[in-house]
């Protein structure tokens, strides 16, 4: 099986060099956006139909992947 995160991409040349889904011009911030408003699986793969299934399980890995440091330091 694919490791999810070899789906996104960091491009200088898409979406300013922000995290994108397959070089395309599909940043990982808009599918987590879509997400968190409640969309599901199914309505962004039908509104945005250059996507699949998989991409969308690559954007919350990589989000989990974000999670996950070792310290939070709090500033003043």
């Amino acid at each position: 099986m694919e490791n999810p995160l070899q789906r996104i991409t960091l491009n200088p040349e898409i979406c300013h060099g922000k995290p994108t889904i397959r070089n395309k011009r599909y940043p990982v911030e808009l599918i987590l956006d879509l997400l968190s408003s409640g969309m599901s699986f199914e309505e962004i793969l039908t509104d945005y139909p250059a996507l699949e299934y998989e991409d969308i399980i690559a954007c919350l890995a990589y989000a989990a992947k974000l999670t996950k440091t070792k310290t939070y330091i709090k500033t003043a």
